[in-house]
């Protein structure tokens, strides 16, 4: 897929989050660090393999699918930006090796491996979220700890979820987990809705949600770049 067929295919969605947003974005600072080519983002797609993660209750869809695709449209609208985006994985596989007694153990590990190896500016964790209480709902970004500039990041994208998305979180929360824990780099694991909620699920499957999830995102980094 060239560069302007992707460009294209997302930039009436991009436009759209910028000029509803705008009176808070600071829209020179933000296109002004657009082109650096010197930016690395790393996607980690999350579960994968024997680990699903959750399922949605109406389609089947489970979270190592939906994780996958919706971080590939991230990285597609990245890339047309000109950053550099490193994936954790690229395809339904987990990252553990097949030998390993711990499975889990090992897939974090290898994730942890490239995560370090990239060298990233970013570190972007995409799930899906589940909840026994079936009327739990809304995206919402986590961050380490003591960790203030994954905490801008996580409000960043958080701040334009709440702009773009129904029912989004009002605040991004602390997490303790593995992948935020691994590297000193700005890192956030993002929620971006409950496959336990039907309504949502329903939403969670579409492409036009899908695109308006990553776009907002994508804003978001945007958002943090032009603060910090």
């Amino acid at each position: 897929m060239t560069f302007l067929t992707i460009k294209k295919r997302y930039l009436v969605l991009i436009f759209i989050l910028i000029f509803v947003l705008s009176a808070f974005l600071a829209l020179p600072a933000i296109f002004s660090s657009v082109p650096n080519a010197q930016l690395t983002v790393v996607i980690d797609c999350g579960h994968g393999g024997i680990d699903g993660g959750s399922v949605g209750k109406t389609s089947g869809k489970d979270e190592n699918f939906l994780n996958l695709e919706y971080g590939k449209t991230l990285k597609e609208i990245l890339e047309s930006y000109n950053v550099n985006v490193v994936m954790t994985r690229q395809d339904l596989n987990g990252l553990y090796d097949i030998t390993s007694a711990n499975k889990k153990k090992s897939d974090m590990e290898k994730r942890k491996e490239i995560i370090l190896k990239s060298k990233a500016n970013l570190v972007i964790s995409i799930h899906m979220n589940s909840f026994p209480i079936r009327s739990s709902r809304g995206a919402q970004v986590f961050y380490k700890k003591g960790d203030v500039s994954s905490k801008a990041l996580a409000d960043s994208i958080q701040e334009i979820f709440v702009q773009t998305l129904p029912k989004a979180r009002k605040n991004s929360e602390i997490g303790d987990y593995y992948i935020l824990n691994c590297s000193n780099i700005p890192s956030v694991i993002v929620e971006c809705g409950f496959l336990s909620n039907a309504d949502e699920e329903r939403l969670l499957i579409t492409e036009d949600y899908k695109n308006t999830v990553c776009g907002s995102i994508f804003v978001g980094i945007l958002n943090y770049l032009s603060k910090n």
